[in-house]
């Protein structure tokens, strides 16, 4: 009986297969168990997968079920569709440059209390509720993040560059903390915000943190869960597998674009920086990084140096 994503029951799909093919399929991962164990994934939670109760479900028990087979997965999560929310609520119109969300003072209040409070509080407890032991951070904790103020090259005009208010650019990443946690059996779940040298907070993109802290810990792995299948031609036909000159021609082109560029940057900055993969896929199919992680086929695009 084919999986019916439409269908929220899962599980009882489940238990109509057989008993040799649930043996054949907990076979297949076997060899990728052996080849992860011991090894760092950083994962890029955010998306559909954030927002839809069974996906978030979904979601949870893959990060214990990687734990628990001793694969270290280490979660960075965004909080857009929250973020949103929150401003509507008090009259804020969000407004992005190039993919990037601008931030001005109040702003930035209300996206470090969604962020480092709703959102990672949500996000630790369906994590321990599946029965993982998840600890929340900011980039605060541990001085985990250090920033600099960011200014947006244009893309169009690299003279140009655009004045996006309290958001950060990478300066520094002191893993630590993230290491103790793993060192002591935790799940650590990280909240994009970092602080300057002035102590002054700000919002980083998830996908940049999420890079950023794959290519410090030499992870073996970054899964950046997304609304879309993977990275897709102009036709929209999936490109399962890219390197670098291949991007390099999707962004002249058009054909990589708005919220799709800090993405795909983090993702090559850190396949080119020692992570041995980086994997886009789709958030909205349950179970996406299982299969992705732990199958032959996969899901999704793939990209290496």
């Amino acid at each position: 009986m084919p999986f019916n994503p439409d269908v929220k029951d899962l599980y009882e799909q489940i238990a109509t297969i057989s008993p040799n093919l649930k043996a054949g399929i907990i076979a297949e991962a076997l060899p990728h168990i052996r080849r992860f164990q011991g090894k760092t994934i950083v994962i890029k939670y955010g998306g559909n997968a954030m927002t839809d109760k069974y996906l978030q479900e979904c979601f949870a028990r893959d990060v214990v079920l990687l734990k628990l087979v001793g694969i270290q997965p280490i979660v960075v999560h965004g909080g857009g569709p929250q973020i949103e929310a929150a401003l509507t609520r008090v009259g804020i119109k969000g407004q992005f440059i190039q993919g990037m969300r601008v931030t001005d003072e109040d702003t930035m209040d209300i996206v470090e209390s969604v962020l480092a409070g709703q959102v990672q509080g949500d996000i630790v407890g369906l994590i321990n509720h599946a029965g993982g032991a998840a600890v929340g951070l900011s980039g605060r904790d541990g001085n985990l993040i250090q920033v600099k103020k960011l200014y947006l090259q244009d893309i169009k005009d690299p003279s140009v560059q655009h004045d996006i208010g309290l958001v950060g650019d990478v300066t520094q990443v002191n893993p630590a903390a993230v290491t103790a946690l793993i060192n002591g059996g935790f799940i650590p779940v990280i909240s994009p915000i970092g602080t300057d040298e002035n102590n002054v907070s700000y919002n980083i993109n998830a996908d940049v943190v999420a890079g950023e802290l794959a290519r410090t810990l030499d992870a073996e792995k970054l899964v950046m869960l997304t609304n879309i299948k993977g990275v897709l031609d102009q036709e929209g036909n999936l490109m399962s597998q890219l390197n670098a000159s291949k991007i390099d021609e999707l962004v002249a082109n058009g054909t990589l674009s708005g919220g799709m560029l800090p993405k795909i940057s983090s993702a090559l900055d850190a396949a080119k920086s020692g992570v041995n993969s980086v994997h886009i896929i789709d958030g909205r199919v349950p179970h996406c990084m299982l299969l992705e992680i732990l199958t032959d086929t996969g899901v999704g695009t793939m990209i290496t140096q």
